[in-house]
């Protein structure tokens, strides 16, 4: 026996089912693991930052959430594997201020990070402090620069390696105050050579720095920054001597491009309430971070600000990865 109606009423309701937006009726996310794929080796401060957010991030996704490394080529082998994943929410990238770096330093990627990279969420800074030997004749950071010009090609400044970014801090610093300093990269730590007096002056990770500082064996003259730091409250941004300057790293979290907004904004309200969490903000700080909270919008302005900042810097100091 037919049964019309009926047969109109279920047809009528697939239809109006048929025609709901499609976040309305899709699985909610996430409904199993999310991936933060960190393109540096363990230890580092990206990586850091990553484990230390994925306990709660996971918490608040109701999923779990893994940190796996992906070091090499500088990052981009780490970066490219995003790149090249569904953008589906459960592949994220520990973005960092080197990837922006990257995109001027390697010509010849198979990928653009400004294009392919959705931003997600800012975690926050990772500054330096221009740490000078206690020997140094300057005890202050515009004292340091009258020096430096005073004395061109005599000051020696110890970087982690061409391309990083205490390189590219000391690099900005020598175009924005016009003075000429004598990068000694190092494939090892430089920090003995920098407390023996070899060599003069370098701009140190803030969490490796403050034992020294307190200690008395360096000294620190300004943060890169652009304000003052709340774990060294005493030392100026170095933007206070040279208008305008800032030189710090920053990580946040990226998502494959076309990752759906949906799953952007509820990843970036979830990662801004982790690291808004006191105790939270106050190991981030510990380890040298300067934790903030961006929308998408805003991170994405920051990576395209910062790309064509560091091409400019890279462009004068004619940095060239062999």
């Amino acid at each position: 026996m037919h049964h019309p109606r009926r047969r109109f009423l279920h047809l009528a309701g697939a239809a109006a089912f048929a025609t709901l937006p499609r976040a309305a009726w899709a699985q909610p996310y996430p409904t199993r693991t999310v991936q933060i794929i960190v393109d540096l080796s363990p230890g580092l401060a990206p990586d850091v930052a990553a484990r230390l957010i994925a306990p709660p991030l996971s918490q608040r996704l109701g999923q779990s959430v893994v940190v796996e490394n992906r070091p090499g080529a500088g990052g981009n082998i780490g970066a490219e594997y995003v790149v090249r994943a569904a953008p589906d929410g459960y592949t994220l990238l520990a973005a960092i201020s080197g990837n922006a770096v990257n995109a001027a330093l390697y010509p010849n990627l198979s990928f653009n990070f400004v294009r392919d990279i959705a931003p997600v969420a800012f975690i926050g800074y990772t500054p330096f402090v221009l740490a000078v030997t206690p020997s140094f004749p300057a005890k202050t950071a515009a004292e340091f620069i009258a020096y430096a010009k005073a004395n061109p090609g005599k000051i020696n400044v110890a970087t982690a390696g061409i391309g990083t970014a205490p390189h590219l801090a000391g690099e900005l610093l020598k175009m924005m105050a016009d003075i000429n300093l004598v990068q000694v990269p190092y494939r090892a730590n430089f920090m003995p050579d920098l407390l023996a007096g070899q060599v003069q002056m370098s701009f140190v990770a803030l969490a490796p720095a403050i034992g020294y500082l307190r200690a008395g064996k360096l000294r620190g003259l300004a943060v890169t920054s652009a304000k003052r730091l709340e774990v060294l409250p005493d030392i100026p941004p170095l933007g206070d001597f040279v208008p305008g300057y800032e030189g710090s790293g920053w990580l946040g979290v990226g998502a494959p491009r076309n990752t759906p907004a949906a799953i952007i904004d509820k990843l970036n309200t979830d990662i801004n309430a982790v690291i808004a969490d006191p105790a939270m903000r106050a190991r981030m700080i510990g380890l040298g971070i300067d934790p903030q909270a961006m929308t998408p919008a805003q991170f994405g302005k920051l990576i395209v600000d910062a790309t064509e900042k560091w091409a400019k810097v890279i462009k004068f100091a004619n940095i060239k990865m062999e």
